[in-house]
C-alpha cells in the first residue's frame, strides 16, 4: 500500500510520530513523573510545540530543573487529591450536560447536573474501546480519563502505521482512521480541561503548558484525521 501523500509526506512515519506523542501525553497524565521529567530534560515537549502554527509558550516545557519528585507532587495536587487546585482529569467532570441516566453517590455528582463521575462520556469511550477490541491499562479504570483517551489514540496510530507499512487493506485502514476520527470528536472537553489546569497550575506551570500542548495537538490531529477520512476511498465507487 502506498504510504506517501500527494505532498510527499510519509504517512506511516507520521502515524508513528503521532503515536509516540500520544504515548508521552498518556504517560504524563497518568502520573509517570520520571517519564515527564526526562521528556522535559531532552526538550521533547518544546520541540513538538515549536512545529505548530499556533504560538505556544515553551519556557515551561524546557530545562532540567523539574525533577520527578516535584512533578509527582504537582501531579497529585492537580489530578489526584481533591483540594483547591484539583482538576478532574476525566471528561465526565467537564461535561456541559447531565447524563441521560445516572445514579451515583460520588462527591462529583449532583443529580440532574453535569460534572458527574462515569457519566455519558465514559460510556461513549467504553463503546469505542469495545469496537476496537482495546483494553485500557491507564486511567485507573475510568474510560474517559485523559490518559486512557491518549493511550487509545496511541494504539490506533500504531495500528495505522502497521497497516501502512504492511499489507493492510484499504478497508482496514479506513476503519482505523474512522475510529480515530470518532475518538477525536469526543475530545472537545480538553478545551475546558486545559483552561481549568491553567487556572490551577499557577506555581510551576508545567502541567498547564503540557495541557495547552495537548489541546493544540488534538485539535490539529482532529482536523487532519477528519479531512483524511472525508476523502473517498480508492476502493469505493464515486
Amino acid at each position: 500500500m502506498p504510504t506517501h501523500t500527494t505532498d510527499g509526506r510519509d504517512e506511516a512515519a507520521m502515524a508513528t510520530a503521532r503515536a509516540r506523542l500520544y504515548e508521552l501525553l498518556a504517560a504524563t497524565f497518568d502520573g509517570e513523573a520520571e517519564t515527564t521529567a526526562a521528556a522535559l530534560d531532552r526538550g521533547a515537549f518544546a520541540a513538538v510545540a515549536e512545529v505548530f502554527p499556533i504560538d505556544i509558550e515553551t519556557a515551561d516545557l524546557r530545562g532540567d530543573d523539574h525533577d520527578a519528585g516535584s512533578l509527582g507532587v504537582g501531579y497529585d495536587n492537580l489530578f489526584v487529591v481533591p483540594g483547591t487546585h484539583y482538576v478532574p482529569p476525566f471528561a465526565s467532570a467537564h461535561a456541559t450536560d447531565p447524563s441521560e441516566a445516572f445514579e451515583s453517590d460520588s462527591r462529583y455528582h449532583t443529580a440532574g447536573e453535569a460534572g458527574e463521575l462515569l457519566g455519558d462520556p465514559a460510556a461513549d469511550m467504553a463503546r469505542l474501546y469495545a469496537a476496537a477490541g482495546f483494553s485500557p491499562e491507564r486511567g485507573g479504570d475510568i474510560p474517559d480519563h485523559i490518559a486512557t483517551c491518549f493511550e487509545f489514540m496511541r494504539a490506533l496510530c500504531e495500528r495505522e502505521a502497521a497497516l501502512l507499512e504492511g499489507d493492510g487493506t484499504e478497508a482496514n485502514l479506513d476503519a482505523v482512521r474512522e475510529l480515530q476520527a470518532r475518538t477525536l470528536s469526543q475530545l472537545g472537553w480538553i478545551d475546558r480541561f486545559e483552561e481549568a489546569v491553567a487556572s490551577s497550575d499557577t506555581v510551576e506551570g508545567v502541567f498547564a503548558a503540557i495541557a495547552r500542548l495537548a489541546r493544540t495537538f488534538t485539535a490539529w490531529d482532529a482536523e487532519e484525521v477528519v479531512q483524511a477520512d472525508q476523502q473517498p476511498s480508492e476502493t469505493t465507487p464515486t
